[in-house]
């Protein structure tokens, strides 16, 4: 089950991940719609149990909400649909990893919660920008960011084999100034 509200949109809500959400993350990295744009190779659960302990990240869960309670929600009152990641915080430049389950693609659920993920990154860390990557075929997460203010950094030319073909891996950043001064915070 989600833990506390992290940061709550319109329609989202940033929650912590918690071990009871296994289940969840193992269903949806087991979905090959999912895996393969990630670039994630199938992951079982102790191998997720692993990455969900790792200290050099903020981890969430994104849920479609019918709570008001900031606290832990009753299991009718949430539904997960998607995890947000804030990597390397303490040491380097924020780097968001993101996804969402496939039957939400589309409904700009995920531009909300990165948004979201963004205004914690910026709240609470000294960090002068936050960094993010997508696959140069993965045309949706690459519109995500980019309508978000980000701006192409560089590319890594055939960084990873996935799904049978090299892919390039397409690196963006985004100041703190530039989200300030873009999105009006």
């Amino acid at each position: 089950m989600p833990g506390a509200r992290v940061r709550r949109g319109e329609r989202v809500t940033l929650r912590t991940l918690e071990d009871d959400d296994l289940p969840f993350l193992q269903r949806a990295y087991a979905n090959p719609e999912l895996r393969y744009p990630l670039g994630t190779p199938l992951k079982n659960r102790e191998q997720l149990e692993a990455w969900l302990e790792d200290d050099d990240a903020d981890r969430f869960l994104v849920c479609l909400d019918d709570a008001d309670d900031p606290g832990v929600p009753a299991a009718d009152e949430t539904r997960p649909i998607g995890a947000v990641s804030v990597e390397d915080a303490d040491w380097r430049r924020p780097e968001l990893v993101y996804w969402l389950v496939p039957e939400v693609h589309g409904e700009g659920y995920g531009a909300e919660a990165v948004s979201l993920a963004i205004d914690y990154v910026f709240r609470t860390y000294d960090a002068p920008g936050v960094g993010a990557a997508a696959y140069d075929f993965n045309d949706a997460s690459r519109a995500l960011l980019e309508s978000l203010g980000f701006a192409e950094e560089g590319r890594i030319r055939k960084d990873r084999f996935v799904d049978g073909l090299y892919r390039d891996t397409i690196r963006y950043g985004l100041l703190r100034e530039e989200w300030r001064d873009g999105r009006g915070r």
